[in-house]
């Protein structure tokens, strides 16, 4: 359960459900079932009460699944419940992931009665055959309505969207990104289209259903999105994040910075007091754990200081900035270059990583094939 000596400032709370689950989508959550939304809150209100007292946090993220999914009422006692057990800071950040056809005006307001600062949207693309692929059930007409309601309530919009989709050429991808901007969201997340075991497009693809689109043309549109955005003014800080500036996202920055953080809902993973745990991803298992009294987590580890160091590797180079080599000392114990000196070294010589004296990052060039970097340094 909750450790009580870790004092993070961050704080995710998963929310499972969706009314559809779209064929890429490997997340916890169950579509269809909106009659265990009550069992949730109940459950959740129950490990919640594992902190003990209320904490302050400086970011607090509803992540999903689909939050927004839940009624009116159904977020209001969601709310309600996160108010009693987090106090949050006078400079807070508190963020919702949402489905643009789920914002009516109501729910708007009640985001920003609720206290809500930064309102995630799954927008994923403005062309309507790509949409129509990903399964998505909302329209480009349907983000615009939505950023509407939203933009006079809260002031922090952000915009997810997938490249690389099948049939989805670099035209289309341009010109999704083009009316991205021209909305005004202060942040936009790029996420190549991936094929994770067990959805439906994996077998798809298995099947030859669905055909990838080739890595030089994947390459193409994330090259675009780089040079795009920043010329937008949104200024690359992770892989996949690029933000106008002030508006990064902060508990994601926690994250990748390595430090401490709870998490509450199935599937959710926490990090506190050097330990790892994650809870069941069966949303009914999980629900059934916690109103029995039942532990709900289903893995958990505590990382060897080497280990840990490793880690901190491999999360740093996701952000732009990259690595200081005295804050790795200082957070890790290690010093960077005795740890992974040859592998820094191979990297180099593969274009993929540059030392800046201070510091080590990804190349351009390595920001697009981050994935397999980073595995040397595990």
């Amino acid at each position: 359960m909750i450790a009580t000596p870790s004092t993070p400032t961050a704080a995710y709370i998963h929310v499972p459900f969706c009314a559809h689950r779209c064929g890429y989508c490997d997340f916890t959550l169950v579509a269809g079932k909106d009659h265990l939304i009550a069992e949730y809150l109940k459950a959740l209100e129950l490990q919640l009460q594992e902190l003990g007292s209320p904490r302050q946090v400086e970011t607090l993220f509803l992540g999903g699944g689909t939050p927004s999914h839940l009624s009116i009422e159904q977020l209001t006692q969601l709310f309600e419940l996160l108010t009693k057990w987090f106090h949050l800071s006078d400079d807070y950040e508190f963020s919702i992931e949402v489905n643009p056809i789920d914002i009516t005006a109501e729910k708007a307001q009640l985001f920003g009665a609720a206290g809500i600062n930064r309102v995630s949207l799954g927008v994923q693309s403005f062309d309507k055959e790509v949409l129509k692929l990903l399964e998505r059930d909302h329209s480009p007409h349907d983000v615009e309505i939505a950023f509407e309601r939203l933009q006079p309530v809260i002031g922090n919009l952000a915009f997810d969207l997938i490249f690389g989709v099948p049939g989805q050429s670099k035209k289309i991808w341009e010109e999704s990104l083009v009316r991205a901007t021209e909305l005004g969201p202060q942040h936009i997340s790029t996420y190549g289209l991936t094929y994770e075991k067990g959805t439906s497009f994996w077998t798809r693809r298995e099947k030859r259903e669905l055909l990838p689109v080739s890595e030089d043309v994947d390459y193409s549109m994330y090259q675009f999105t780089l040079e795009f955005l920043q010329t937008a003014g949104f200024a690359q800080y992770e892989i996949s994040n690029f933000a106008q500036s002030g508006f990064e996202c902060r508990h994601n920055n926690v994250y990748w910075a390595g430090k401490e953080f709870y998490a509450f809902g199935p599937g959710a993973a926490r990090y506190l007091d050097g330990r790892r745990e994650t809870n069941h991803r069966s949303v009914t298992t999980w629900i059934k754990r916690m109103t029995s009294g039942q532990t709900p987590i289903a893995e958990a580890e505590t990382l060897s200081p080497e280990d840990r160091a490793r880690e901190l590797i491999v999360l740093g180079l996701r952000r732009t900035a990259g690595i200081m080599r005295d804050e790795f000392q200082k957070q890790s114990g290690f010093d960077l270059d005795e740890l992974a000196g040859e592998i820094i070294k191979k990297q180099i010589d593969a274009g993929l990583i540059e030392d800046f004296s201070t510091g080590i990052r990804l190349t351009r060039s390595g920001l697009f094939l981050a994935d397999t970097v980073v595995v040397d340094f595990l």
